[in-house]
C-alpha cells in the first residue's frame, strides 16, 4: 500500500506582495492545502484550518533557511528570490515566483548567472533599476500558473 504525503505551499513572506498572498490564501481554502507563509516579522493571514503562519527571527536568509530545512520533495515554494529557488530546485520542489514564473531545473542556473551578472554591475555602481511594480496582468499570470500547478498536481496524485 503506498501512502501519498500530501504537497505543502510555503512562501517567502517578507516580500511577497499582499494581492499574492490573498489569491494563496483562496486557493489554500479551495484545495485544502497546507500553504505555510514564513517571515521575520509579524503580518496578517486569513483564518483557516489550511493556512500557517511561521515567524522567525530577523537576519539575513533566516526565513530562506527555514523553508530549506522543513521542505519536502513535491512542495511548492512562493518567492522571487533566485539562490533560494536554486536550493529548493535541488531538494526536488516547485517555485513559482510572484510574478507567475515557474523556475526549473533548465533554467535556474541561467537565472543565477543573470542575477549575479545585474549584482556585479549594481556593485559596480551601475543603476540597473528593479522590477516594473506588480500589475493587474502579473496577478493573472500568477494565478493562472498556481492553478495549472495545483491541477497537474492533484492529476498525478
Amino acid at each position: 500500500m503506498v501512502i501519498l504525503r500530501k504537497m505543502n505551499i510555503w512562501v517567502d513572506a517578507d516580500a511577497c506582495p499582499t494581492v499574492i498572498k490573498n489569491i494563496l490564501f483562496k486557493a489554500a481554502v479551495r484545495n485544502k492545502v497546507t500553504l505555510t507563509l514564513v517571515a521575520n516579522h509579524s503580518m496578517h493571514v486569513a483564518s483557516s484550518p489550511h493556512i500557517k503562519f511561521l515567524q522567525v527571527s530577523a537576519g539575513f536568509d533566516v526565513a530562506d533557511n527555514e523553508i530549506v530545512k522543513r521542505l519536502s520533495a513535491g512542495d511548492l515554494v512562493i518567492t522571487g528570490d533566485i539562490p533560494l529557488a536554486a536550493e529548493i530546485i535541488e531538494k526536488g520542489g516547485h517555485v513559482l515566483s510572484p510574478r507567475g514564473e515557474r523556475y526549473t531545473a533548465d533554467d535556474i542556473k541561467a537565472r543565477l548567472t543573470m542575477r549575479d551578472f545585474m549584482d556585479s554591475l549594481r556593485s559596480s555602481g551601475i543603476e540597473t533599476g528593479g522590477p516594473p511594480p506588480l500589475n493587474q496582468n502579473d496577478r493573472g499570470t500568477f494565478a493562472n500558473q498556481l492553478d495549472k500547478f495545483l491541477v497537474q498536481h492533484f492529476r498525478s496524485t
